[in-house]
């Protein structure tokens, strides 16, 4: 960062640290003993969509690596989502693919088309979480829809989880950048 960047207020970006997803596992404990929310044993990765032979090649290239269920699908903005599924006690397992999956759309070129990744929770009143984390900026964030079924937030819950978590995940401390991800697979 040079003299000018300080001055101005610009920052470096945060370079992604995959490895920050390694993080869940313990994450999943403590959410567990501190909220009763429990992973379901799905998640997801989603990307900026890649078109035509390229998209297929990515497909059967994930699919070979995972070896287990994986649904590719495009939401209402025309991101392309891949959901894995898991037992839901296998959390390391489930972590293990997505890992998997951003590093090899990384490793292909395909880094800057990585938006995010979410592992989902649910509690016993069947609220559902989602902790997600951001390609770009190496964080994580909770998103928690409203129990009613509308697009609306459980506030009080994401900053009940926010910090639960500030000792198991990177959290991001821009609150604006806590992007709703209505209908993602995986949540």
């Amino acid at each position: 960062m040079g003299f000018l960047d300080a001055l101005l207020g610009r920052s470096k970006p945060v370079r992604p640290d995959l490895d920050q997803l390694f993080a869940l596992p313990s994450a999943a404990v403590t959410l567990e003993a501190a909220a009763d929310f429990r992973p379901t044993g799905r998640g997801s990765v989603c990307f900026a969509s890649v078109e035509g032979g390229e998209f297929a090649r990515i497909q059967a290239e994930v699919r070979a690596l995972l070896g287990a269920p994986v649904d590719f699908s495009r939401d209402a903005y025309g991101y392309t989502w891949m959901q894995a599924r898991h037992d839901p006690q296998d959390v390391a397992g489930l972590v293990n693919d997505l890992h998997a999956v951003n590093s090899a759309l990384e490793g292909a070129g395909f880094g800057p088309q990585l938006l995010c990744s979410l592992m989902g929770f649910e509690d016993e009143q069947g609220r559902r979480l989602a902790l997600v984390y951001l390609y770009k900026r190496g964080t994580f964030y909770p998103f928690a829809p409203a129990a009613d079924g509308a697009e609306k937030r459980d506030n009080p819950l994401e900053l009940q989880v926010k910090a639960m978590l500030g000792d198991d995940l990177r959290i991001e401390s821009d609150l604006a950048r806590w992007f709703p991800v209505w209908g993602a697979p995986g949540l």
